[in-house]
């Protein structure tokens, strides 16, 4: 193909790459325009008075509206089933939750109150309207508020089943989302909630800095001293950057079973898995054996797996004074080196500062710069032989190393029974809670909770997660803009994404024209017809399977003239030597004359066609 062509393709592709992302967006602009048309008739329709008379239009008319948000219906979601607590928010009030009046010690007392802001509200970029929740108000301040549970819940033979909702409307910087369930004590008072109360489990996101966390820690009762330790579940393996920063409505689950197993669940989905006897730290029994604190290593113990073998002498030609390095005695001073002449002389240009103060500042000099003289020649100063590696030069002799026959191993101390173990192989029957509650530090306002839930049956707990959870995700995801939307959304955030838009529709589209258009070139025609001054018939062109059949036709007719031509010669030579060489002369004219005529007769029986076809402009080379 031409390369004006290919170039002519290229161009028109990357055009229509262009209007099509144009037409794309110009047909947005359109929808939204006749969105915005419609609903303008539906208002009029409104406004129509009992005569049907509409009512006099604004002067300035309105901005024009996004397209409207395919609309969920909200229903608060009613518990079904046995659960210990729930709570949607959707009345708007907090009754039933209680805010902390306490202090938190150890800390400044401007920053040591509870004092953070609650609010019950929607969400700011709420889709499902009338659906409330608990929203943390402040930044930089402590927030403690709980609720009781309907009856506290005893770890038993049933499953615990946690779940609620976070979303993180304005992001987080740092600062934490997780629930604590206070553990059932005598002395438990939710208007004295703070940091130090104890607690059964906690569990939920946080994050700090690049460090995304979500916690499973519950408080486990030594047996044998009867004090609690904190135990921290595994990591999760899954990153879970994108539910921080998502800003959409996530549901944390923690399922624990009567069999020591556990699950962490964000929508719906297990993040972490593992038993409360393996998959914590620290691990839940202690070991059997413990080192002896009372074993010390003992003075003679020889931990040194080598050492160096104390037979071994010193070679008698061994030199430890030879130097590393000698004089090359094989070099010579180079001809043409000034000795006399210095490497750096004083700068013969330079002036003493006016402002010199000898008495100060000392003697002025000069600044040293190169000597010219020594830019022409190979060097100045004096020449001393260069320094190279000494042959003989074997440095300070130290004996060999050979295996310790006194070696012993590193030493440990000995094992011992540990007095402090214990065997509990039901971590799962933890001290039983009564009430839950949110103490968190947030650097970062806006935090929304919602539909809390507590129970051990599993049907009841995806019930609610549905009613609740489920009604979110199926209103954020109706408002969700189509793929092409999106793509323009981020190239409008970054420009530089056109380009990608573009190249990404264009080179596939040119890479296909310029592989399907572009083929070899056909070879030129046999022989070029020859240009003459005079007139030529006109003649069609034919397909490829005629020509080849004309040619084959040309090829036996011209196997025939020659035949003719070959048995004309021989008829020829038969007749001369047969007749007088007198009468050879006459006969010769004769055959002439009447060949000459046979050939007459031969052209005017050929037809038109052949005529055509024998003239300069259709004779073709014969194939070889």
């Amino acid at each position: 193909m031409d390369p004006k062509v290919r170039l002519c393709l290229l161009l028109l592709a990357l055009s229509w790459s262009a209007n099509l992302m144009m037409s794309v967006s110009a047909q947005e602009e359109d929808d939204e325009v006749d969105i915005m048309d419609d609903g303008d008739v539906e208002l009029g329709d409104d406004l129509l008075g009992d005569e049907g008379e509409p009512e006099a239009e604004p002067e300035e008319s309105e901005a024009p509206t996004p397209p409207p948000v395919p609309k969920v219906t909200y229903k608060a979601p009613e518990p079904m089933g046995e659960h210990f607590f729930a709570e949607s928010f959707d009345k708007g009030t907090l009754d039933s939750w209680i805010l902390s009046k306490a202090k938190k010690e150890g800390i400044d007392e401007e920053i040591a109150k509870y004092d953070g802001v609650w609010e019950v509200e929607e969400m700011k970029d709420s889709k499902l309207p009338g659906d409330k929740g608990l929203v943390l108000k402040s930044r930089a301040k402590h927030h403690a508020i709980s609720a009781w549970l309907l009856r506290p819940f005893t770890f038993d033979t049933k499953p615990l089943i946690v779940q609620y909702e976070v979303n993180f409307q304005t992001g987080i910087d740092c600062g934490g989302a997780y629930v604590k369930l206070l553990s059932q004590t005598s002395d438990l008072n939710l208007d004295e909630f703070v940091d130090k109360t104890p607690y059964t489990i906690m569990f939920g996101p946080d994050k700090c800095g690049e460090d995304y966390k979500l916690h499973f820690i519950f408080r486990h009762k030594n047996p044998k001293t009867g004090e609690f330790e904190e135990k921290h579940a595994k990591k999760p393996d899954s990153d879970l950057r994108t539910f921080y920063t998502d800003k959409k409505t996530h549901l944390y689950t923690l399922v624990l079973n009567p069999d020591n197993t556990f699950e962490i669940l964000i929508d719906q989905t297990v993040v972490n898995s593992g038993s409360l006897l393996t998959d914590v730290t620290p691990p839940v029994n202690p070991p059997a054996e413990i080192e002896d604190p009372d074993d010390h290593k003992p003075e003679d113990w020889d931990e040194r797996p080598k050492i160096q073998d104390p037979d071994a002498v010193k070679p008698e030609d061994w030199d430890e004074d030879a130097p590393a390095k000698i004089a090359d005695e094989d070099a010579v001073k180079p001809e043409g080196w000034l000795d006399d002449e210095p490497e750096y002389i004083g700068d013969p240009d330079a002036v003493k500062p006016e402002d010199w103060d000898e008495d100060m500042d000392g003697e002025w000099e000069a600044p040293q710069i190169p000597n010219p003289a020594c830019e022409s020649a190979p060097g100045c100063g004096k020449w001393e032989k260069p320094m190279i590696d000494n042959p003989n030069y074997k440095g300070k002799w130290k004996p060999p190393m050979i295996d310790n026959p006194n070696y012993q191993g590193v030493w440990k101390p000995r094992k011992i029974p540990n007095p402090d173990y214990f065997e509990d192989l039901h971590p799962f029957r933890m001290t039983p809670f009564s009430a839950v509650g949110l103490e968190l530090w947030s650097m970062s306002s806006d935090i929304f909770f919602d539909n809390f839930f507590i129970t051990y049956d599993r049907n009841t707990a995806e019930r609610w997660a549905s009613d609740g959870w489920g009604l979110k995700k199926a209103a954020e995801g109706a408002a969700e803009p189509g793929l092409v939307k999106q793509l323009i959304g981020a190239a409008e955030e970054r420009p530089w994404l056109w380009v990608v838009y573009v190249l990404t529709v264009a080179l596939p589209l040119v890479l296909i024209i310029v592989f399907c258009c572009t083929g070899k070139k056909k070879p030129a025609a046999a022989a070029d017809y020859k240009k003459t001054d005079e007139p030529q018939p006109d003649v069609k062109e034919e397909e490829e399977e005629e020509q080849e059949a004309e040619e084959k036709e040309e090829e036996n007719a011209e196997e025939e003239e020659e035949v003719k031509e070959e048995q004309t010669a021989a008829d020829k030579k038969s007749d001369l030597e047969d007749s007088p060489a007198e009468d050879g002369a006459n006969e010769e004219e004769e055959a002439q004359d009447s060949e000459e005529k046979e050939d007459e007769v031969d052209k005017s029986d050929e037809p038109e066609e052949d005529v055509l076809r024998r003239s300069p402009r259709n004779r073709k080379v014969r194939k070889e």
